[in-house]
Parts: structure tokens; sequence; C-alpha cells
């Protein structure tokens, strides 16, 4: 799913008329690994919003915004499914899907089963 960071990337590489291999590029990371970070499975790594805004000659709201997706991204927690049995995916969406049913005192029990 694309994020807001990814949103905003691909708007300021079709208004300069660059592909997602040229901001890769200008980023020094492969076009997989933005790809990644676009679609919220990985994070933006520091230093990427200079980069960004020296390069596509960002005006100072353009870069606010940045900065906003960029945190944003970098505050999202990103679970990887793919590295779960099928037994824990299906467990973690369970839970999922009934969170917002949950008691408090069924939610404080399951966070003291956590650790947290």
């Amino acid at each position: 799913m694309l994020t807001k960071f990814g949103k905003f990337c691909r708007k300021i590489r079709i208004d300069e008329g660059k592909l997602l291999m040229d901001m890769a590029n200008q980023l020094g990371v492969s076009a997989a690994f933005l790809s990644k970070v676009e679609n919220g499975k990985a994070k933006p790594p520091v230093g990427w919003e200079d980069i960004i805004v020296k390069d596509y000659e960002l005006n100072t709201e353009q870069e606010k915004e940045l900065r906003r997706c960029i945190q944003e991204a970098r505050e999202t927690n990103i679970v990887q499914l793919t590295a779960m049995t099928e037994d824990d995916r299906d467990l973690m969406l369970q839970f999922a899907r009934k969170l917002d049913t949950l008691e408090e005192t069924e939610k404080n029990r399951i966070r003291k089963i956590l650790g947290s």
C-alpha cells in the first residue's frame, strides 16, 4: 500500500519527468528498496530528506510536507507477514480483527502477558 511518503515521491517524480530508478540512483539505493519504502515495507533512511529537497529543488511548503511524510513513515510499525508461520499470521489477524471489541480488562490481561 502506497504511503504518504510514497505518494509524495511519486508526485515529484512525475512532475520532474523522472522514474523510480532515477530517484533511487539519486538516493544511492536500488529501485526495489525505494519501492519498499514507498509501500511501507521499509523505513526511509536518515538523510533522504536533504537529498530530495536539494535534488528536486523543493519549496518551503513541499519541504515541510516531505519531512512530515518521512517522520510518519519512520514512526509507523512494520510487520513482516512473510516471515511468520501461517498459524502465527492467522493468530495475528484474528487478534487485529477482535481488538476493537475487547473489554479494557481483557486488553490489560493481554498487555500483562506481553509484558508491556
